[in-house]
C-alpha cells in the first residue's frame, strides 16, 4: 500500500477529551474517529489491526474444534423474558420496537439466542460436546461511555458457547477455552493474568477474567507474588483477603495491580438451558438438560489494551502479529532522486511479492513529518533509503521497539527481513 492511496489521518495535537494513552494514540494515529458518545468509526489503519486480532482469535478457536457461525444482533424480547433478563439486565439493554409494535433489543450478549438455537438443533448426546462461536458487534447502553473503545457502547466481541451432556464434560471444555485464551492474549503481546471472577449478569458458578495489566485499568486484582493465585477485588474481598496477606495457595504474599478485562470465561451450568428447556436425549433415551459454557473476548478492547502496554513518547509500538503493516519503506527525497525512487519501488515490489504487508511512503513531505508519522503509527520494521547509504551499497533498518538503527547490505535486505519480520497465514496486502 502507498501512503498517497491510503487514508493516513494522523493528528499532531492530542484531542482534549482523550484521557487514556490508548484513546489519545488511536485518535492521533488515525485509527478511530468518534461518531457519537461511545460509538466510533474504525478507519483503515485501525481496521487492519482489528482484523489481525480477529485472525488470531479465529486461528486459536478453530484449533479447539469450535465452529464459527453468526447470530442476529437484534433479538426478540420473548427470549429474554424466558430467562427473566428482559427486566433484570438493567438499563444497559437497549430496547427497541418495530413498526408492528414487536419488542426487540440490540444484543449485548447472546445466551438467549444461542440457547434457543441449541434447543431446536441439538437433539442427541451424539452431537455433543459442541462449541459454537461468532465475532460480532454488540451494544451496551453504558451510562457514561469513556476512554475511547475501552468502554464504548458499541464494540466488537468474540463470544463462544459450549454445550455438554455432563458437568465433567463442561469442565473439560472450560479448560480448553481457558488454554485457548492464554494463547490468544500471548500472541497479542499482552502481559496478563487470569483471575477468579464473579459471574455478574451472565450468571453461572465459575468464572475467570483475563486481565491485561495496565495502570490505566479500571479493575483491581490481587495476585500472589510467587504463586499462581489471582482474583479480582470482589472475589478477594469476599474471601476476606487484602494486599499483604499470605496467598491462599501458600506461595508468597498478595499484591495488587490494575487490569483491563480483555476476556472472560464462564461455566454457566444449566442456568439458561433450565430456563429455556434446552434438552437432549442421552444414551439411554432419557431427556437431560444441557450444560453450557460461555466464553468472551473483547476484540476491539484488546486493541486498546495492547496500546496501553506497547507505546513510548513518540507513539504506538505494535507487536508483529497485530501491526497494520509489517514493514514501512521511507525513501529520502524520492521526488528529487530517481535512484532513490527506483530502489524504493524495487524493494516494495520484492517484499509484496514475498507476501509481506508493506506501506510505501510516497508523500512529498519533509523527512521530520514522515518519521514523526511512522513513529506514531508504530509499524515494527522500517527501511530508510537515501543517496548516501546507496553510495555505500547499504540500506538503513530501524526496529520500532529499539533505539538505534543499523545498516544492511543491499543484497542482504530480503534475507534480513525474512528473518526478522514475521509472515502470517492470512492474506495481507
Amino acid at each position: 500500500m502507498r501512503t498517497s492511496h491510503f487514508l493516513l489521518a494522523t493528528l499532531k495535537e492530542t484531542p482534549a477529551d482523550a484521557e487514556l494513552v490508548s484513546h489519545q494514540l488511536m485518535l492521533r494515529a488515525g485509527m478511530i474517529r468518534k461518531l457519537a458518545s461511545g460509538i466510533y468509526n474504525w478507519l483503515p489503519l485501525g481496521f487492519r489491526v482489528l482484523k489481525n486480532v480477529e485472525r488470531i482469535v479465529r486461528e486459536e478457536m478453530d484449533k479447539t474444534g469450535a465452529q464459527e457461525f453468526l447470530m442476529p444482533s437484534i433479538q426478540p424480547a420473548e427470549l429474554w423474558e424466558e430467562t427473566a433478563r428482559w427486566e433484570k439486565y438493567g438499563n444497559e439493554l437497549l430496547k427497541i420496537t418495530d413498526r408492528h409494535e414487536h419488542r426487540f433489543c440490540y444484543g449485548p450478549t447472546h445466551e438467549e439466542v444461542i440457547t434457543d438455537l441449541a434447543r431446536r438443533e441439538i437433539k442427541s448426546y451424539k452431537q455433543l460436546p459442541m462449541t459454537l462461536y461468532q465475532i460480532q458487534t454488540k451494544f451496551r447502553d453504558e451510562i457514561r461511555p469513556r476512554f475511547g473503545v475501552m468502554r464504548g457502547r458499541e464494540f466488537l466481541m468474540k463470544d463462544a458457547y459450549s454445550f455438554n451432556l455432563t458437568e465433567e464434560s463442561l469442565k473439560e471444555d472450560y479448560q480448553i477455552m481457558y488454554d485457548a485464551y492464554t494463547r490468544i492474549f500471548t500472541r497479542c503481546g499482552l502481559k496478563f493474568r487470569a483471575v477468579a471472577a464473579t459471574t455478574g449478569s451472565i450468571g453461572g458458578n465459575i468464572s475467570h477474567e483475563f486481565q491485561a495489566l495496565a495502570d490505566a485499568g479500571e479493575d483491581v486484582i490481587l495476585y500472589s507474588d510467587k504463586g499462581d493465585y489471582a482474583a479480582n477485588i470482589e472475589i478477594a474481598e469476599q474471601a476476606g483477603l487484602k494486599e499483604g496477606d499470605k496467598s491462599p495457595d501458600g506461595k508468597g504474599i498478595l499484591k495488587t495491580a490494575r487490569g483491563i478485562e480483555v476476556g472472560q470465561v464462564f461455566q454457566l451450568g444449566k442456568k439458561y438451558s433450565d430456563a429455556m428447556n434446552a434438552t437432549v436425549l442421552d444414551e439411554k433415551g432419557q431427556t437431560v438438560t444441557l450444560f453450557m459454557g460461555c466464553y468472551g473476548v473483547g476484540v476491539s478492547r484488546t486493541v486498546a489494551a495492547v496500546i496501553e502496554q506497547h507505546h513510548d513518547e513518540h507513539g504506538i509500538i505494535w507487536p508483529d502479529e497485530l501491526a497494520p503493516f509489517q514493514i514501512s519503506i521511507i525513501p529520502m527525497a524520492m521526488y528529487k532522486s530517481a535512484r532513490v525512487k527506483l530502489a524504493a519501488e524495487s524493494l516494495y515490489k520484492q517484499l509484496t511479492e514475498q507476501g509481506f504487508s508493506v506501506l510505501l511512503e510516497d508523500r512529498n513531505e519533509r523527512a521530520g513529518t514522515l518519521f514523526s508519522d511512522h513513529d506514531l503509527i508504530g509499524i515494527p520494521h522500517r527501511i530508510i533509503i537515501g543517496e548516501r547509504n546507496l553510495d555505500q551499497g547499504k540500506i538503513e533498518y530501524k526496529n520500532r521497539a529499539k533505539k538505534d538503527a543499523e545498516l544492511i547490505d543491499n543484497d542482504k535486505v530480503m534475507a534480513f527481513l525474512k528473518e526478522h519480520a514475521c509472515h502470517f497465514s492470512s492474506s495481507r496486502t
